[in-house]
């Protein structure tokens, strides 16, 4: 029984749900955005397809394509909400059911388990007059003034197109959960970002051989650097900042001094300079190449049976091939049209959430960065419900600030050109965003002109 201020419909009925805003996903953007709702005095509705909140951090849900040997490859400090730290007995990189766990005290600390119905997919989203039609799966119906978008990014996995078939086990990275799948087989791994190098290494284990495909050069980030977490790294208050140019070269210089030279292992030289493309963090790959458990490989050609063709020139036979080859963008439930798209692989959004012209559907969570991100995800939560307050409190501070997202966004890239990669398409330099979503936050914290 669902409690008595929770939606519920009658199917084929559209139930008005007053001032309240939607939230869709109780992973941590939309958790993070449900309590700065609640915090600001809006109204919402959340909805959870999966039967806990957690989002991709729960291995147990059918909707995860989470692996037993996932960790973050960002540092504890670099990645929790600031006023709701991970405890000192937390290791730097806690695993995924840490994680879990953690998401899931948020929301029991915070009263957001009170407002979610779980089990239920919002199957469509569309514009009903002065707000959103929200549609569940179920046929359940609800009219809603404004909408967050909190579903994360990694839901549709991407699958490259290669001539031929390969008549061995394949499967998407997102479909891997344990090493026991590569007992005494041949592995391929395609796709070398940070879960195609994680897989190979549990795969080492297991395997008969691991092999991994790889595109391009890639620069290799340790874990840890002298020691300190990288992402906490020089990261202190007196931090020398320096103009990006250099910090690319002097930066590049410290890999090269603190590690091996990937390109002795055959990783190719890098066809980007540092930042300019997310890096491998990974402390055991050159480890386990220099041993010779992992072997590089090129790009693929084409499949012919369990014989796979590179492209060049080589050839191997596999019993299983991962691709592990991302994610595309999508948002299942809302038509194209309804985002300012154009011909990007994302929608242009001011500060990566904000619609130019429409004033009630707002994208959150929607970036990826050189650092952590939950604290990113909880000042952008509360620039939507400044905004929201605003357009109900402070007309004319809101109209001011329609102005200012309907015109080109400030810039996050720190120096850095993302433009190479169609998968940079979202991603922001974590320090420049920082200040410029707290910059936000604060003008939103103005007394009234």
């Amino acid at each position: 029984m669902l409690a008595p201020d929770l939606p519920q419909a009658r199917r084929g009925e559209l139930v008005d749900r007053g001032q309240r805003v939607c939230v869709i996903g109780a992973g941590p953007a939309g958790l993070a955005t449900a309590r700065a709702l609640a915090r600001n005095g809006v109204l919402y509705d959340h909805f959870e397809r999966a039967q806990d909140v957690g989002g991709v951090w729960d291995i147990d849900s059918p909707f995860s394509n989470m692996y037993e040997s996932a960790h973050l490859i960002s540092s504890k400090n670099s990645t929790q909400f600031d006023d709701f730290p991970l405890g000192e007995e937390v290791a730097d990189y806690p695993c995924h059911r840490t994680v879990l766990a953690y998401f899931r005290e948020f929301a029991r600390r915070f009263g957001l388990y009170e407002r979610i119905r779980f089990g239920v997919s919002v199957a469509e989203v569309e514009r009903e007059g002065g707000g959103w039609r929200v549609t569940l799966e179920n046929g359940e119906a609800f009219k809603y003034d404004a909408v967050c978008i909190a579903n994360g990014h990694l839901n549709d996995p991407n699958w490259p197109e290669f001539p031929g078939e390969f008549e061995g086990e394949l499967f998407h990275s997102c479909d891997y959960r344990s090493p026991e799948v590569f007992e005494d087989k041949r592995v391929l791994i395609v796709g070398a970002g940070n879960s195609g190098c994680d897989i190979a290494i549990d795969a080492v284990h297991r395997a008969r051989s691991v092999d991994l495909s790889m595109r391009r050069g890639y620069h290799i980030v340790p874990k840890y650097i002298l020691g300190v977490p990288a992402a906490d790294f020089g990261s202190g208050s007196g931090k020398l900042k320096l103009p990006m140019w250099l910090k690319q070269r002097v930066d590049t210089v410290l890999l090269r001094r603190i590690a091996p030279d990937p390109r002795k292992y055959g990783i190719p030289e890098p066809d980007h300079k540092l930042y300019e493309s997310h890096p491998i963090v990974n402390s055991q790959l050159l480890y386990h190449l220099g041993h010779g458990d992992v072997a590089v490989r090129t790009n693929v050609a084409r499949f012919e049976g369990q014989r796979v063709h590179f492209v060049d020139g080589t050839s191997q036979e596999y019993d299983v091939v991962v691709m592990a080859t991302g994610y595309r963008l999508t948002f299942p439930f809302l038509d194209k049209k309804y985002l300012p798209w154009g011909s990007g692989k994302a929608p242009r959004l001011y500060l990566n959430i904000f619609h130019p012209q429409e004033d009630d559907l707002f994208v959150m969570g929607l970036i990826e960065s050189d650092g952590g991100g939950w604290q990113i995800r909880d000042w952008q939560a509360e620039a939507v419900a400044r905004f929201l307050v605003a357009q109900r409190e402070e007309p004319g501070r809101a109209e001011a600030f329609r102005r200012l997202k309907r015109g080109p966004g400030p810039d996050t890239s720190g120096g850095v050109d993302f433009s190479k990669f169609e998968r940079m398409a979202y991603y922001v330099r974590n320090a420049v965003y920082r200040e410029r979503i707290q910059e936000l936050v604060a003008w939103f914290e103005k007394p009234p002109a």
